[in-house]
């Protein structure tokens, strides 16, 4: 069997690994980009296979996905496209995110890549050949329904932020904060000095100098609590630019709920989609209250 299996698109033919679930679309980004050998963090695909798990979930409640006509799915489609998005949100699937992180920038490239390999195991899973160029499950048609790469992929920024924050960030603040209460307490009979500009001082108690770091561990979990508030709002939902354009009005604020449950993280939809798309500054907001 060969290494490589020839896969062909709008621009051509190009040689993709024989096993990979991606197809031409990332083959040509890996191609494109071999400037750091860095792919993106595994945070950031698992958030994007929860972006893409709730885009399914909005787009199927909205009868988008099922119904009459060439590109719509069946249940059982769309059901092995939704596990396929658990997959990638779970870990399963992280060998198959091979895209340099130094990318185009809106990160079209890894948007395109996830779509390929959600598609391909949605394949796989309904026992059909994921090696077909006729796509049951289709990558653009069906995966990035109503979507955009300027839209879900910073709404996928978000997410991971948050999720990290929340389930590995703040915990471990509050074992360190704990462990550091509890020696303040333990050490509050042993006197030793105190010092100013790296000069002895004035004697104090060891637990008050270690109850002072504890109590500076208790602001900094608040900080960063206060960092997840940042990134709430998700451009998902404005598309290219903003507008909404080929997407449903209702589609952000469901992929949103859809989010939240998820993660147990108060998401909801930008309040204003073209400030939501144009900048990162709740980003720059949460990193600040971080190095804080």
């Amino acid at each position: 069997m060969s290494d490589f299996r020839i896969e062909r698109d709008s621009m051509g033919e190009v040689q993709v690994p024989a096993a990979a679930y991606y197809g031409a679309q990332t083959q040509r980004a890996v191609e494109n980009f071999p400037i750091s050998d860095w792919p993106l963090p595994a945070a950031l695909i698992h958030a994007m296979g929860m972006v893409k798990y709730a885009c399914g979930v909005a787009n199927r409640d909205l009868g988008k996905l099922t119904g009459t006509g060439k590109k719509t799915l069946t249940d059982d489609q769309v059901e092995a496209m939704l596990q396929a998005c658990r997959e990638v949100a779970q870990g399963l699937l992280d060998g198959e995110f091979p895209v340099d992180v130094f990318q185009t920038g809106s990160g079209t490239s890894s948007n395109m890549n996830i779509n390929e390999v959600i598609a391909n195991r949605a394949i796989e899973l309904l026992g059909g050949d994921r090696f077909s160029a006729a796509k049951a499950v289709h990558p653009n048609d069906h995966v990035n329904m109503g979507q955009s790469t300027n839209d879900t992929f910073p709404t996928a920024i978000h997410v991971a932020v948050g999720v990290e924050i929340k389930n590995d960030l703040i915990p471990a603040l509050r074992r360190f904060a704990d462990t550091l209460a509890q020696k303040a307490k333990e050490w509050d009979e042993i006197i030793k000095i105190g010092r100013t500009h790296l000069m002895d001082a004035t004697p104090l108690r060891l637990g008050q100098e270690i109850g002072g770091l504890a109590r500076q561990l208790e602001l900094s979990i608040a900080r960063a609590q206060q960092a997840i508030d940042a990134v709430l709002e998700l451009p998902v939902g404005g598309t290219a630019v903003g507008s909404g354009i080929n997407t449903h009005p209702e589609f952000g604020g469901r992929v949103a709920a859809v989010l939240a449950e998820e993660t147990g993280i108060p998401f909801i939809e930008s309040v204003n989609h073209f400030e939501g798309n144009a900048q990162r500054d709740a980003l720059v907001a949460c990193h600040g209250g971080l190095r804080t």
